[in-house]
């Protein structure tokens, strides 16, 4: 399979890595100052590069016919239009907050238990994230992923940083070292807690998941998650 890195920095190398150990071909590594880029030798794209640039890299692939699995955050008011492009071009999309097999594991996990205790109005849950220093944006677009899939199956409206109001869930996000990502979810009450959380080692697990997916979708047309991915419905 002929990859396309949009965004060289450690998670494009650590990817690059993965695909070469899989007997995949890295065909272009796309960074801020690229100017010539050849989309005819791409199966599929894989970004992972700055939100300014996120959606500029995914519209150009869709209108060249080229597949892409973006992981990048910060660029979701434009998701909508992306998603309209992908259609009208008859194209293959996914995005991911976090493509960590375990994570959308985790993701599911989470749903689940939030439908079990949606009517257990003793229990108040309460979310925190810890990553490295270097990670600008917070929360983590992994728990807002996590904080959605909760609002969906219960009667909570919102989430918050810090101090929520009624019917919010509150959101604690840490940066500590070099954390590779922690989520974890706390449903607490007067008389016992129940808290499920998922811890990455290393940042191998990120990289695993965008190139599982670059090598499920080739050949595909549709907007797609990690869902179907790992056939997870």
């Amino acid at each position: 399979m002929k990859i396309a890195l949009f965004g060289y920095g450690k998670m494009g190398k650590m990817i690059e890595q993965i695909a070469l150990n899989r007997n995949h071909t890295i065909v272009a590594k796309v960074d801020v100052d690229t100017v010539d880029i050849d989309f005819s030798e791409m199966d599929v794209a894989i970004d992972f590069s700055m939100p300014s640039a996120a959606y500029g890299n995914i519209t150009k692939c869709f209108e060249h016919g080229v597949p892409v699995i973006c992981g990048t955050t910060g660029w979701l008011d434009k998701y909508d239009e992306a998603v309209a492009l992908c259609k009208a071009k008859n194209g293959a999309f996914i995005y991911a907050s976090n493509f960590s097999l375990g994570v959308n594991v985790f993701f599911e996990l989470n749903r689940y238990l939030a439908t079990m205790m949606k009517n257990l109005d003793q229990y108040k849950v309460s979310m925190e994230e810890i990553h490295h220093t270097q990670k600008l944006d917070e929360p983590s677009g992994t728990a807002i992923t996590l904080a959605e899939g909760i609002i969906d199956n219960t009667e909570y409206k919102g989430w918050k940083l810090e101090e929520a109001g009624d019917m919010e869930i509150p959101i604690t996000s840490k940066r500590v070292g070099a954390t590779p990502g922690t989520h974890s979810i706390d449903y607490s009450s007067t008389v016992d807690s129940i808290e499920i959380k998922h811890t990455a080692h290393n940042r191998e697990g990120f990289a695993l998941g965008a190139v599982t997916a670059a090598e499920w979708i080739v050949g595909k047309t549709g907007i797609f998650t990690m869902k179907d991915v790992l056939n997870l419905e």
